[in-house]
């Protein structure tokens, strides 16, 4: 089990920070309403500036707490419950603007990893 444990925990943390770091900029068919970078999405969902900061310095924090989880086990559920608690939010966000539900499929995908992830450690 605990082989599951770490494939879920850099499945989660590489794909946030991959997310956050590296396509941050780059459109994909999953960004809230017809925004292409991460700042615009926040700007469709009527959000300031200042919050896409906290949130992506919240992800990409929580992100890396996890995957320290790997060495430091004590470390995986308080990640894994942020990291949840913030994809609740992305799952809020697209449902508040009527995205299609397609659209909050990987947070929801992420959202159901961290709870196992909170379940198993």
């Amino acid at each position: 089990m605990e082989y599951v444990r770490i494939a879920l925990q850099l499945i989660v943390g590489l794909s946030i920070l991959n997310v956050w770091l590296i396509q941050n900029k780059k459109p994909t068919r999953w960004r809230g309403g017809n925004a292409t970078t991460i700042i615009e999405e926040f700007q469709v969902y009527g959000l300031p500036l200042w919050m896409c900061y906290v949130v992506g310095f919240l992800k990409v924090g929580l992100s890396l707490v996890l995957l320290a989880g790997i060495f430091y086990p004590f470390l995986i559920q308080p990640a894994a419950i942020g990291l949840a608690v913030l994809l609740s939010g992305s799952i809020i966000m697209h449902l508040k603007i009527k995205d299609p539900l397609i659209k909050s499929f990987p947070a929801l995908l992420f959202l159901v990893l961290c709870l196992i992830l909170v379940y198993l450690s």
